[in-house]
């Protein structure tokens, strides 16, 4: 697939979830993610049987989650400036109104808090530093690298790995 598919096809999933994330050596990053889907087949069970009305409201509801027909991506960066993880539900209130991106799932920021932090509180730049988002249902990803990173669909198999831009 070419750059701009790999991206659109990541981008283009309802849900996604963070499958791993590992430095396969100083400085590189690979990042798996899974899409998700709502599964009408599946069932979502209270994990509080103490609370009986949660199983009322859950009644007819579907889980969110990934099947066999979900596609998986891996995202490699060769090296990386800085990254952060964050949980989900805490990572989501902020304000991001003065921010500037492109994407859904996975965004390309050219203005966001987390490059105004690494500007004050790092140095030593000599180039242009990217930052790359992904909002995932368990975990906020940022990264920011001098490049783009390598993307590769890993399930279904795809072709060869491709940069996003």
């Amino acid at each position: 697939m070419s750059n701009k598919l790999e991206l659109d096809s990541l981008d283009s999933a309802k849900y996604l979830y963070l499958r791993e994330l590992s430095e396969p050596r100083d400085n590189s990053l690979r990042l798996v993610v899974q899409e998700a889907v709502v599964n009408p087949t599946g069932s979502v069970r209270s994990s509080h049987p103490e609370l009986p009305e949660l199983e009322e409201i859950l009644r007819g509801t579907s889980p969110i989650e990934s099947t066999d027909a979900c596609q998986t991506f891996e995202l490699t960066w060769e090296r990386y400036v800085a990254y952060l993880v964050t949980e989900e539900c805490v990572g989501s209130g902020g304000q991001d109104a003065d921010e500037i991106y492109t994407g859904k799932l996975c965004r390309v920021y050219t203005k966001s808090h987390f490059l105004e932090h690494l500007s004050r509180d790092t140095g030593g730049h000599t180039e242009s530093i990217l930052h790359y988002k992904l909002i995932c249902l368990n975990h906020l990803i940022d990264v920011a690298a001098y490049a783009p990173p390598e993307i590769k669909q890993i399930w279904p198999v795809s072709s060869t790995p491709t940069r996003i831009q």
